[in-house]
């Protein structure tokens, strides 16, 4: 496995519509915010975060964070932040190989993401490696080499592409799958109602831990 750093991308640029617009990572869980449970579990696990969000920055900024948003226009979607990400990596954080990119709105990433996906990377001899679990990938939480970039601007700029599976189908991709039990590591705030699951998956021992 690389002994260089991996930089951390934390995606947040999304709309939220399903939320009724609005930031869904500045949500509350039990009196704090989405975002601060995914800075929690993500940051001992990087050398750096950097966080993708559009719009008046000054929202985040009790996080901390560097915040960048995308320069591919039109809300091009997360693979327009993961390449904001990729851009703002390979210019602050050196010797930097890789990145992982998670969502913003997912409170309960694994504590050894950076790790497993890392090994299944080397092990496997993949340029990506991707999380996985019940049965069903999650393209947006990802290792990506920091040298993909230009062919990911390509991808964007000159091809449209808006989808990560299409775009990370041109490459060997490492799959690495988490159990569901006690609760899906993967769980994600989409809507209102996910706000009050995700309290409970927290009150939870396997959860907190």
């Amino acid at each position: 496995m690389s002994d260089k750093p991996v930089a951390g991308i934390i995606l947040a640029g999304g709309l939220g519509r399903r939320m009724g617009g609005g930031d869904k990572p500045l949500k509350e869980i039990a009196g704090k915010p989405i975002l601060a449970y995914v800075i929690g579990r993500l940051e001992p696990q990087c050398a750096q975060l950097v966080l993708n969000a559009n719009g008046d920055p000054a929202r985040f900024s009790r996080f901390g964070l560097p915040v960048i948003a995308d320069d591919v226009p039109d809300f091009a979607g997360p693979l327009a932040g993961i390449l904001a990400g990729l851009d703002w990596v390979a210019a602050n954080v050196t010797p930097a190989e890789c990145a992982v990119s998670v969502a913003a709105d997912t409170p309960f990433i694994p504590r050894d993401l950076v790790q497993r996906l890392q090994a299944a990377r080397v092990s496997e001899a993949c340029e990506i490696a991707v999380a996985a679990s019940g049965g069903r990938t999650h393209p947006v939480i990802a290792l990506w080499p920091v040298a993909l970039r230009t062919e990911l601007r390509r991808a964007l700029t000159q091809e449209g592409e808006r989808k990560i599976d299409r775009f990370t189908a041109r490459y060997e991709v490492a799959e690495v799958s988490w159990p569901v039990e006690p609760y899906d590591a993967f769980f994600n705030v989409n809507e209102i109602g996910d706000l009050a699951a995700a309290e409970a998956m927290l009150a939870s021992a396997g959860a907190a831990r």
